[in-house]
């Protein structure tokens, strides 16, 4: 269930198009050759286009079509589409090319992000650097609006869901039945599609784009999942690859279901300090003066909201769903906490209710399953599941675990196997990256940036010391953002250590529970905040 993730709200985009470099391993006979040649000769047609609505002033960002093959090894065959946006430099005299976005899931829609990010590097103070940048946000293949957009079952999350953790062998086959019919919905609706779902195809996408935008190179920013895509590419075309921004690093030794296991100690983890930051404010919420007695409160509630659902929507797995955001982001514990007290202390639902997710948007949802289904091997034995989230949950890991594996459960009903995994690497020729880790973040926990700092000997990583919101660049600490635009501007990094080559405090924790004093990024993510639960890492 856990998503890695930085989910992008609702986005109305028009717009019209079509672009292609094919990988080593393609082709290279007459028709293949041929066609990877017309491909990559497309030019794009952009058009004007609404990202992120009417209203917003950052709005000025054009958007295409790019054609892609369905099976880069068959380059003259099957086609789909990518739907890309670019929010255009506007310093000519210092252009620096291309920088791709990438806002994490697998399954997150990115096509707003190319003003956002523009937008947020503008409010550390350095709108003279998004300047230099042709800023491109794209929907990776199967997300939102590029052809054809992936749905298995839009009423699979629709409230209310059985509870997450099962009391009995009945209720876990229950959950079974209901995962296995969404991997068989999905194998009858796209089955032709899920094969070609694997993060290198994505990657080798995105050279798709960078030939059609005719650049020699490209530049990144990637968020959560966004640095597996971006390290992926970077070990495909390591010669295409300038600067790369990578936040909220995931583990590449985990891919993918070893990483729902860790994030399920490390959400534990961060709900645990959640409540304990409750029980700080006592005198405000009246949920508890301990961390004990909070988290008491709080399964309280669960077991009732399975008997009675809290406003008549809301059942134990969408509590957890819920309040799972204060594990990925500080900026939830104050509307949380008063969303939570407001119930137990008032029995008044609104505030939770919300926050609920209402179901029928199931196409991050499918995409998630079927980029992390194509990646990797599952275990295809559910007895092998069952006792790894029974033994975490036997060991403290309740909040989360049994959520985690109902998230990812139909990828075990998969029709196929996915892998082999890619081997991530790079070269001592490959330019530096700036890897940023919060040592806190649940949703990739620490562990991935020291790895990904191991498979990059070149890159150098920046520790946020007891940062514990997920992915926290550009999102107000301005140690981790003035490096990030250091870096972007001119090359610059940190110079090389044993470990974590420089350190960053986190920026105190909000612990002020007057609600004015949240300051939430104004980010296209859903209510607020770049990085919510909705695809998972």
């Amino acid at each position: 269930m856990n998503r890695i993730v930085l989910v992008a709200a609702a986005v109305a985009v028009t717009f019209g198009g079509t672009g292609a470099v094919v990988p080593a391993s393609a082709d290279t006979g007459p028709s293949g050759a041929g066609a990877a040649a017309a491909l990559a000769a497309q030019e794009i047609d952009w058009g004007e286009c609404e990202v992120s609505g009417p209203d917003d002033p950052m709005n000025h960002a054009q958007c295409a079509q790019v054609e892609v093959p369905l099976d880069y090894s068959e380059p003259g065959g099957r086609k789909i589409s990518i739907a890309v946006s670019r929010f255009r430099h506007t310093d000519e005299e210092n252009y620096k090319g291309v920088l791709f976005v990438n806002p994490g899931g697998p399954g997150g829609s990115g096509l707003a992000y190319a003003p956002a990010l523009a937008r947020w590097i503008g409010g550390t103070g350095h709108a003279d650097v998004a300047a230099k940048y042709d800023i491109i946000g794209f929907d990776p293949r199967g997300v939102g609006s590029s052809k054809p957009a992936l749905t298995c079952d839009p009423n699979y999350n629709d409230p209310i869901r059985p509870a997450y953790v099962p009391d009995s062998w009945r209720e876990e086959l229950a959950w079974i039945a209901k995962s296995k019919k969404y991997a068989q919905d999905c194998e009858k609706k796209f089955g032709w599609m899920l094969p070609h779902m694997r993060t290198t195809d994505a990657a080798r996408d995105i050279d798709t784009i960078r030939a059609a935008l005719g650049q020699e190179k490209i530049n990144w920013y990637g968020f959560s999942y966004g640095t597996y895509l971006g390290a992926t590419y970077a070990t495909l075309f390591p010669e295409r690859v300038q600067r790369m921004v990578m936040d909220g690093n995931v583990n590449p030794k985990n891919v993918w279901y070893k990483s729902q296991l860790e994030q399920d100690k490390a959400f534990e983890r961060n709900i645990r300090l959640w409540f304990a930051w409750i029980a700080e404010h006592d005198s405000v919420y009246h949920l508890g003066t301990s961390e004990k007695a909070v988290r008491a409160k709080y399964y309280k509630a669960l077991d009732a909201a399975e008997k009675s659902p809290i406003g008549g929507e809301i059942g134990p797995a969408e509590l957890t769903d819920i309040l799972l955001s204060a594990g990925y982001n500080t900026g939830y514990y104050i509307p949380f906490a008063e969303a939570l007290s407001a119930w137990i202390n008032d029995e008044d639902p609104s505030g939770l209710l919300a926050y609920l997710n209402p179901g029928g948007q199931d196409n991050d949802f499918a995409v998630y399953l079927a980029v992390q289904g194509a990646d990797a091997p599952w275990p295809r034995n559910w007895g092998k599941w069952h006792h790894d989230a029974a033994k975490l949950h036997r060991q403290g890991y309740k909040f989360e675990t049994w959520g985690n594996v109902w998230f990812n459960a139909p990828v075990a009903f998969w029709p196929f196997n996915g892998g082999p995994r890619l081997k991530l690497k790079g070269g001592k020729d490959l330019p530096g990256m700036l890897l940023v880790q919060s040592t806190k973040d649940a949703a990739t926990p620490v562990e991935g940036g020291l790895e990904m700092h191991k498979v990059f000997p070149s890159s150098r990583l920046v520790f946020e010391v007891g940062g514990k919101t997920h992915s926290n660049t550009l999102n107000g600490n301005a140690c981790l953002d003035d490096r990030v635009a250091a870096y972007l501007d001119t090359g610059a990094l940190p110079d090389s250590r044993r470990g974590p080559d420089a350190y960053c405090k986190a920026v105190p924790e909000l612990n002020d529970p007057d609600p004015t004093a949240v300051q939430l990024k104004a980010a296209p993510g859903a209510p607020a905040g770049k990085d919510l639960p909705v695809g998972r890492p």
